[in-house]
């Protein structure tokens, strides 16, 4: 059996190497780089979200709501996942979008497919567990947005790949797998952490929360679409969606305030603060999606690639990545050091605080700073260093772990 020990350490090295290929892709602008620039966007993205995010929260599910005896059977489905990830990391750097990596795209689906199914069966959740709920929601959402990838085929060999359909196809994907799958699934390990302090929890705020969020997500797809000027009606849904996240953003700054005390008490300082500024982030995060609902910031966020960047970094590194490597550190799954994760924090901050700069700088047409490609190198490395001194200082415990296992 592989432990979440070992899971845990494997979806780390994938953060590690999507980091480092990041730090890559922004040298672009500074030296000369031999590669296919396209391809190596690719790979960043896939492993990025199929290696660290996907195998950190499964990993998280696995540790927490599998059944002991179930556990055995996860290593086929465990390792028939890797097999596919590393196949995209060595193939997409190589041909980009071709016959290998959808290939190796397709079993992974395949795979996730398996995973809610495994899931489903094996839990030990109680069914009424609002824990439950969100988890088996973001599987779903999970489920959904691979309709994007699956109808990409399609469309390529129709309307081509320069076709609105293709773009909206991958937007399709890109709103479920960050805002239903990530968010939800993040939201059900919270719930969780609340039921193990044994927080009594309102039943009908929570279930207010719960449709809100379900609702929002689904209501708030019409956002990714709105680039294309679509017929009025569609803005009708996106505003209900939007106005349906906010209420939602209101009920869980309520229910964290309820039990504020209980997770301070029960949270290391540190940590505590930690993800106070994911709360932060989250709110940044929904706020900024809402304002896309207006024609003028849909134009700007389609004209300045900055500003989606920066978004999608700030949902990715700061929301969904400062979580998970919260909660595998409350687990026990990896150990946490203040000092890395401090480093990583101040790396992800300041190369918003640039990206942001430089979509303002072009949004009004001013000039950025000199040697700004520079800096934000300099910057952004701090990120994969911060990840490097964490998976170095879990090394020793991932392989004491491996042989107690054998």
């Amino acid at each position: 059996m592989i432990k979440a020990k070992t899971q845990s350490f494997v979806a780390l090295l994938y953060f590690l190497i999507a980091s480092s290929l990041g730090i890559l892709l922004r040298l672009f602008p500074i030296i000369d780089i031999n590669i296919d620039y396209k391809f190596f966007v690719h790979t960043h993205s896939h492993v990025a979200l199929l290696g660290w995010v996907y195998i950190g929260l499964t990993s998280l599910l696995f540790y927490l709501y599998i059944n002991e005896e179930a556990k055995r059977k996860y290593t086929t489905l465990f390792l028939c996942t890797q097999v596919t990830i590393v196949g995209m990391l060595i193939s997409f750097p190589i041909t980009g979008y071709a016959l290998f990596s959808i290939i190796f795209s397709t079993l992974f689906i395949i795979c996730s497919y398996w995973f809610y199914a495994f899931f489903r069966k094996n839990n030990h959740l109680e069914k009424d567990s609002y824990a439950l709920k969100f988890i088996n929601t973001s599987l779903i959402f999970m489920i959904i947005s691979s309709i994007g990838p699956w109808s990409l085929g399609i469309i390529m060999n129709t309307l081509g790949s320069t076709s609105h359909w293709y773009k909206n196809a991958i937007y399709f994907y890109l709103h479920f797998q960050y805002n239903g799958w990530f968010i939800c699934c993040l939201l059900g390990l919270f719930f969780s952490l609340l039921e193990k302090h044994r927080c009594v929890i309102s039943k009908k705020r929570v279930a207010s929360f719960y449709k809100l969020m379900l609702w929002g997500c689904v209501l708030t797809l019409p956002l990714s679409f709105l680039w294309i000027k679509p017929h009025i009606t569609i803005y009708i849904p996106a505003l209900l969606g939007v106005v349906t996240q906010l209420f939602a953003l209101r009920y869980l700054y309520q229910i964290i305030k309820s039990h504020k005390f209980v997770l301070k008490q029960k949270t290391p300082r540190f940590f505590f603060n930690l993800i106070s500024f994911v709360l932060v982030f989250f709110t940044l995060k929904t706020l900024m999606q809402s304002i896309t609902v207006i024609p003028y910031f849909v134009d700007l966020s389609y004209q300045i690639k900055d500003f989606v960047i920066g978004y999608l970094h700030l949902v990715f590194l700061g929301v969904t990545s400062l979580s998970i490597l919260f909660f595998l550190h409350q687990n026990k799954l990896l150990k946490l050091p203040k000092v890395w994760i401090s480093i990583y924090l101040i790396g992800f901050l300041f190369s918003e605080i640039l990206i942001f700069y430089k979509g303002f700088c072009n949004w009004q047409q001013l000039s950025i700073i000199n040697n700004y490609y520079t800096i934000l190198v300099l910057v952004s490395v701090l990120m994969p260093i911060g990840v490097l001194g964490i998976f170095i200082t879990n090394i020793k415990p991932t392989f004491s772990n491996l042989k107690e296992s054998v």
